[in-house]
């Protein structure tokens, strides 16, 4: 049995936090359209979660925020002239176009590829796909500066391959990790992958019956499998009921969580035959049998699952082989949410519960889970990686005090007019790249 370890690499949010409410089908966006935000206190409570799994022995690294407002993006659109005029002209234009160029959703990195492990692929490599993004115009935006990040951080073609996004059309819309579920007996050893997809249900207007856009795609999800060179037996294309998407649950994320033979889902996340099917699935390969807990509608209902995030907290594997719940903080006040939690651990899921505080993301629609990236690396693949981005107590101190050095404490997304911001944008990104040794990174800089 080969070691490795689950790299948990969580996205710094970026300068330009705010709650422009442009995710249709994020409850918590769309809800929070136009609140005051706070980037200052939303980076550091990210650097606090990841300082919080260092600290329990978990590897832990940081992928550096996108370059927002996003000028080329405006350029495209037709705007002219020095970036400051082009500020200034869009603002007062097409607000609605800065701002989902301005938006600092590439920090929910579990939407920022997909993973399959070295143990799961036939060349033997770590295989990375960018996600195209494409249902969402704000977050399309990002799949470039996603590929040449992970091109950055993962250079190595001996042991990495980072492929290029899926084709930008609608029958291969993919939003990454947040639909890939994997089942090993550890993270070393070979294992079945889980590509979840949506219902394709149209989008339509937000009256009742209140449907939303279906954003992952079953072409999409079996593409990935292949790029990966994924075994047959080995990978599942499992579709997600139309009931978590109309309920706000718009990932798999928000209704499972998976980590190395413990699968947790809700009641409504996938028919029964699919549970059997990978049950089955698991047992042929490994030879043991998976550890799934089924959550009921009666016990936590699918509408209190999205409110609470409580599917989206982070299944992680300790030093000592324990496994620790990392919780948001609104598991923790919510009864049947708490309750379910406690069960979970008394009946051995987890050994230790961490609740953390990123009610900045949460107010924009993304928990603990979404804010990271997993992917899991041998020993040598390990040392082979980019070096800069692994946090240490020395990178989190330098890290928050870039952050109070260059964020704002507060954010209205009128504010994204402001040529000064995208002046403290780019200097703070700029120092960034020194701090964590990455080069010129982004294109204002070449």
């Amino acid at each position: 049995m080969t070691q490795a370890v689950e790299l948990n690499i969580d996205g710094l949010v970026g300068p330009t936090h705010n709650y422009a409410g442009l995710a249709a089908g994020n409850i918590p966006s769309m809800l929070n359209r136009g609140r005051r935000s706070h980037p200052r206190k939303a980076a550091l409570q990210g650097l606090d979660k990841m300082r919080l799994l260092m600290e329990l022995g978990v590897p832990q690294a940081v992928f550096p925020p996108h370059e927002r407002p996003y000028i080329p993006f405006l350029r495209a659109l037709g705007f002219s002239g020095s970036d400051k005029a082009i500020i200034a002209r869009a603002g007062k234009q097409n607000p609605l176009m800065l701002a989902n160029c301005g938006s600092s959703s590439a920090m929910w990195v579990a939407n920022a590829a997909s993973v399959s492990p070295s143990a799961d692929t036939r060349d033997g490599k770590v295989h990375f796909t960018p996600a195209n993004l494409l249902s969402e115009l704000h977050r399309s935006m990002e799949a470039a500066t996603n590929v040449r990040i992970l091109r950055t951080i993962f250079a190595d073609t001996r042991h990495f391959r980072v492929h290029d996004p899926l084709p930008a059309a609608w029958a291969m819309r993919d939003e990454g990790a947040a639909n890939h579920l994997r089942l090993a007996p550890s993270h070393g050893e070979s294992g079945i992958e889980l590509f979840t997809f949506d219902s394709g249900q149209p989008y339509q207007p937000l009256e009742p019956p209140h449907h939303f856009p279906a954003r992952q795609s079953l072409g999409a999800s079996m593409a990935v499998r292949h790029r990966h060179e994924i075994r047959e037996d080995q990978a599942f294309g499992i579709q997600r009921a139309t009931q978590c998407i109309d309920a706000g649950a718009f990932h798999a994320d928000l209704v499972a969580m998976s980590n190395e033979d413990v699968l947790i889902y809700h009641q409504q996340a996938f028919d029964r035959q699919s549970i059997v099917l990978m049950r089955k699935a698991y047992r042929r390969l490994t030879g043991r049998y998976p550890r799934f807990a089924e959550i009921a509608e009666d016990e936590v209902s699918l509408a209190d699952a999205v409110q609470t995030y409580l599917f989206n907290s982070q299944l992680v594997t300790l030093p000592d082989g324990t496994r620790a719940l990392i919780a948001p903080v609104e598991c923790q006040s919510h009864p049947a949410a708490r309750a379910q939690i406690d069960l979970l651990k008394q009946q051995g899921y987890f050994q230790r519960v961490e609740y953390v505080d990123v009610r900045e993301s949460m107010l924009n629609g993304g928990g603990p889970a979404c804010l990271r990236l997993r992917v899991v690396l041998t020993r040598r693949e390990f040392a082979a990686m980019h070096q800069g981005i692994v946090l240490t107590p020395r990178l989190y101190r330098e890290l928050a005090a870039w952050v109070n050095k260059h964020y704002r404490e507060t954010l209205l997304p009128r504010d994204l007019a402001d040529p000064a911001l995208l002046r403290e944008s780019r200097q703070a990104l700029d120092a960034l790249t020194k701090i964590l040794r990455l080069g010129n990174l982004y294109e204002f800089q070449n």
